[in-house]
C-alpha cells in the first residue's frame, strides 16, 4: 500500500502510526473511538501524537480542536451547589474571552470523566478539571494533548488553582477551640478526593498545634444522605463537634442529628466547607469556611486561555485563593 503524499501543513496520521508502531487505522480509532482501543496503546498513539505535535479533527472535514473556539468544563458532581458558582465564573469568564463552554458532568466516576475527556481533546482548545477524580497520572497525560487547568487539586507539572485549605481548617478549629471543644470529629468524604485528604492533614496539623484532639470517620458520600449515614455513625460516641468535608453533608450530619433527638449547636456543634447557597438558610445557619466559588472558576477559566494563548507558569505552583470562617448558629459552646 502506497503512503500517500504527506502535506506540508504537518504531519498526518501515517506519521503518528510509525511512531507508535501501530496501523493508521488504530490511530483513527484512538481519536475517533477510544472506547474500542487498547488503554496502552491508545496512551502510545497520544504521545506520539503530542511529541509530532499532530492534531486530528472530530468529524472528516471539520476542523481540528485548534481554533474551535471550545473550551469545556469538567465538574464531579454538577448537582452539587458547590459547583454552581465556579460554573458561571467559568462561563463568564470564556464568554469574556470570546469562546463558548462546554459543561460535563462526571458523577463523581472516574471512569465516566475519562471518556468524556478523551472524547473532547480532539474537539475543545482547553479544558478546566474541577475536583477531578482521574488520577494525577491520567491528569498529565490529558494535560500533554490539550491546555489543562486543574481546580480545587494540586498536581505536579499541571497549572493548578486552590484554596487556602490549611488556613481555613486552622480557622475552623481555632473557633471550636475556642467554644472550648477539647475534641473535634472531621466527617470525611470521597475517597477520591485530593480536598478530602489536605483537610484532614490540615485538621490533624492545626489540631497538634492548637491542642484539640481530632478524629476521622468515613469516608462518605458528599451529599445530604451521606451526612445521614455519617450521622448514624456518631450515635454513641458523643462527639461535641463536627466537621465535615462539605457543606452538604453538614447538613445531612445535623438532621441525621435531629432526627435522633440531638440540638445542634446544644449538644453537638457542626462546621462545613464551602458556603453553598443554603448555608445560611437552614436552621440553624451553618458555620462554613467559605472559599470564593465563582473567583475560583473566573480564575482557573482565564489562566487557561492564557495558557491556550501561549502563556507558561513561572513558578510552576498552583495558584490559591484565600478562604475565611464564616460563623453562624450551629456552633456553640462546649456544654
Amino acid at each position: 500500500m502506497t503512503k500517500p503524499d504527506r502535506p506540508s501543513k504537518g504531519p498526518t496520521i501515517y506519521d503518528v502510526a510509525a511512531a507508535a508502531g501501530v496501523a493508521p487505522s488504530t490511530v483513527s480509532r484512538t481519536f475517533a473511538r477510544p472506547g474500542r482501543v487498547n488503554a496502552e496503546t491508545a496512551a502510545r498513539v497520544r504521545e506520539a501524537a503530542v511529541r509530532l505535535g499532530y492534531r486530528t479533527s472530530p468529524v472528516p472535514g471539520a476542523p481540528g480542536a485548534v481554533g474551535t473556539r471550545l473550551v469545556a468544563i469538567v465538574v464531579a458532581d454538577v448537582t452539587n451547589p458547590f459547583h454552581f458558582a465556579i460554573i458561571r465564573g467559568a462561563e463568564e469568564a470564556a464568554t469574556d474571552a470570546g469562546y463558548t463552554m462546554v459543561l460535563a458532568d462526571a458523577q463523581e466516576s472516574a471512569r465516566r470523566e475519562r471518556e468524556f475527556l478523551d472524547r473532547a481533546v480532539t474537539t475543545v482548545e482547553g479544558v478546566v478539571l474541577a475536583s477531578p477524580r482521574i488520577s494525577d497520572s491520567a491528569i498529565r497525560s490529558i494535560a500533554k494533548q490539550v491546555p489543562t487547568m486543574v481546580l480545587n487539586r494540586a498536581v505536579p507539572d499541571v497549572p493548578s488553582v486552590i484554596t487556602d485549605i490549611p488556613l481555613g481548617v486552622c480557622r475552623a478549629v481555632e473557633h471550636l477551640g475556642g467554644l472550648e471543644h477539647e475534641s473535634v470529629t472531621y466527617i470525611a468524604g470521597p475517597e477520591a478526593s485530593w480536598t478530602d485528604g489536605m483537610r484532614w492533614r490540615a485538621m490533624r496539623d492545626a489540631g497538634a498545634e492548637l491542642g484539640v484532639r481530632v478524629r476521622r470517620i468515613g469516608p462518605f458520600a458528599p451529599t445530604v444522605g451521606g451526612g445521614r449515614e455519617a450521622a448514624a455513625a456518631l450515635v454513641g460516641q458523643s462527639p461535641s463537634a463536627v466537621i465535615a468535608y462539605n457543606d452538604l453533608l453538614a447538613i445531612g450530619v445535623m438532621r441525621g442529628l435531629q432526627a435522633r433527638g440531638l440540638k445542634v449547636p446544644d449538644d453537638v456543634s457542626v462546621v462545613g466547607f464551602d458556603d453553598i447557597f443554603a448555608a445560611d438558610l437552614i436552621t440553624p445557619g451553618l458555620t462554613t469556611v467559605a472559599a470564593p466559588l465563582r473567583r475560583l472558576g473566573e480564575t482557573a477559566m482565564r489562566n487557561l486561555v492564557a495558557i491556550i494563548g501561549g502563556a507558561r507558569s513561572r513558578s510552576g505552583e498552583a495558584v490559591t485563593v484565600p478562604t475565611r470562617l464564616i460563623v453562624r448558629d450551629s456552633t456553640a459552646l462546649c456544654r
